[in-house]
């Protein structure tokens, strides 16, 4: 395929290779302990790290790491019922951001041992160092652009599902594509909206040939996003 600026690619793991894990498991959490689930509260918890969501969702005089504790509890009840799967399309996907000719990387707030548990038959797809946990510096744009892979922002497209990483590539210049989450708890479409994101999808397949010349041109002419005002 051949892109003309985009030198690099960092797709999210969770909700965008694999199945949206996180989004029940929260709305789950908060409403079991008597809370409201909110769009304001997926903004302050979701791509964060993990003790700053902690502090967000603790009850008063709860320490954050009872609370990770609880939640993780809740994760490993919500994963027997529904557990953590390839998204359709995933396979196809990670093909054709291989033929761009860009270097593509995993990223995602868990350890690598997610990563290499679940997306090791396609290992090949991706660059040194394959996944980059970025759970001490969410969202990571800067650092997976810069210290990782020594480029500028604007050279790197990011595709996620939350809308905070949305607003953190935006404020560096870096291109994304949303593939916001299905469940209908969810509030990351709208807030993408908010966030000005020029290209959101519901399926893996909507990332073709087409979408990624695009986004490459709109990088390469500074228009990733939206005038300001």
């Amino acid at each position: 395929m051949g892109l003309r600026h985009l030198r690099l690619i960092a797709v999210n793991i969770d909700g965008v290779l694999l199945n949206d894990t996180f989004s029940p498991v929260i709305h789950r959490f908060v409403v079991k302990r008597g809370g409201t689930y909110t769009a304001e509260l997926e903004r302050a918890v979701f791509s964060q790290p993990r003790m700053r969501a902690a502090t967000v969702l603790a009850e008063p005089g709860e320490r954050p790491e009872d609370v990770i504790e609880a939640y993780f509890r809740e994760r490993e009840q919500y994963l027997a019922e529904e557990p953590v799967r390839l998204l359709d399309g995933a396979g196809a996907l990670l093909a054709r951001l291989r033929a761009t000719g860009a270097s593509v990387v995993c990223y995602g707030g868990l350890a690598r041992a997610h990563f290499d548990r679940h997306l090791a038959a396609y290992g090949d797809c991706f660059d040194e160092p394959g996944y980059v946990c970025t759970d001490s510096f969410r969202p990571g744009v800067r650092e997976i652009a810069e210290d990782v892979f020594g480029l500028r922002c604007d050279q790197v497209l990011f595709l996620d599902d939350v809308a905070r990483v949305a607003e953190a590539a935006r404020s560096r210049g870096a291109s994304f594509i949303g593939h916001p989450t299905a469940y209908p708890h969810g509030f990351q479409r709208a807030l993408m909206r908010e966030a000005g994101v020029r290209h959101v999808v519901g399926s893996l397949d909507e990332v073709d040939e087409r979408l990624l010349r695009l986004v490459d041109s709109e990088a390469a002419e500074g228009r990733s996003w939206p005038p300001a005002g």
